[in-house]
């Protein structure tokens, strides 16, 4: 970081990024209110993504470095994310009930309308983290050092800030659970980014997953989730809830890597499919 920093240049800039994000996010607090918050949350959006095309525009760039241009190319990614990390959302809860012994139900009477206005909802938040943690400066960290140290130290910023929830803080399982599990979405979100090339692609894989984790799945048998789970296991025992942690982490993992040589195996598998028609 020390090295990061020694540049004027540099340290002004990253100095200049903070002030116009905190002054987004201040600034947005102040005017979503009422019927502002209730139907457009979308005022931290809008000026965090003017603050980002300031700090490009200083470095005479556009927003297309991060992939922001209103184009069928990008905007795919974001309805691609949402399918994708649903349908692995979808694939690790099944694999955790049939490890656990947990039973899947598909809710009878479905809020279509909640389940609909949630993306809505959601999307104003989760454009704001990515906004931050692998926007502009996630970019200028990598620019100015290297991917595996940005990873590193936005990995440990994105973290951080889910622990400022005191359920989460006296709970020492969840404490374990936020801080393996979140580093592992970072990861997920800056991949699918630097792959991609558009900010699209992690704001609609972060939706999805908000998504999925409260309307896709869950132990709400209101109708407000897709399907529920009843027979919810309860670990008792430290070494099944880390053994549970770790087999978690690892599957979300594979989801990685597979996006990052996603090229390559799409290559590979048109190989294959080729030869075999030969």
């Amino acid at each position: 970081m020390k090295t990061l920093l020694k540049n004027k240049s540099n340290l002004t800039t990253y100095l200049l990024g903070i002030f116009l994000f905190a002054l987004s996010l201040i600034v947005s607090t102040l005017l979503n209110k009422g019927a502002v918050k209730t139907y457009f949350p979308f005022t931290s959006v809008i000026l965090l993504t003017i603050a980002t095309w300031f700090l490009y525009k200083r470095e005479n760039k556009p927003l297309k470095e991060l992939g922001l241009s209103l184009n069928f190319k990008n905007l795919k990614f974001l309805l691609f994310g949402i399918i994708l990390i649903a349908f692995v959302y979808l694939l690790a809860k099944y694999l955790r009930a049939v490890y656990l012994g947990e039973t899947i139900n598909l809710s009878t009477a479905l809020n279509t309308k909640a389940l609909l206005f949630a993306f809505y909802t959601i999307l104003p938040t989760v454009a704001v983290e990515e906004f931050i943690f692998r926007g502009y400066l996630f970019k200028k960290t990598i620019e100015l050092t290297s991917v595996v140290k940005a990873n590193i130290i936005f990995a440990l910023l994105f973290t951080s800030i889910h622990f400022f929830d005191e359920d989460i803080l006296s709970h020492p399982g969840k404490m374990i659970l936020i801080a393996t599990s979140i580093p592992v979405g970072h990861l997920l979100f800056s991949t699918a980014l630097l792959k991609s090339k558009t900010l699209f692609f992690p704001i609609g894989l972060h939706l999805g997953n908000n998504w999925a984790s409260r309307h896709l799945i869950s132990t709400d048998s209101s109708g407000n989730s897709i399907f529920y789970i009843t027979d919810s296991f309860q670990f008792n025992t430290w070494p099944g809830f880390i053994s549970f942690v770790v087999l978690w982490n690892l599957f979300f993992l594979l989801v990685i890597l597979i996006i990052w040589k996603w090229d390559k195996i799409a290559m590979y598998l048109s190989k294959k499919s080729f030869n075999f028609i030969i």
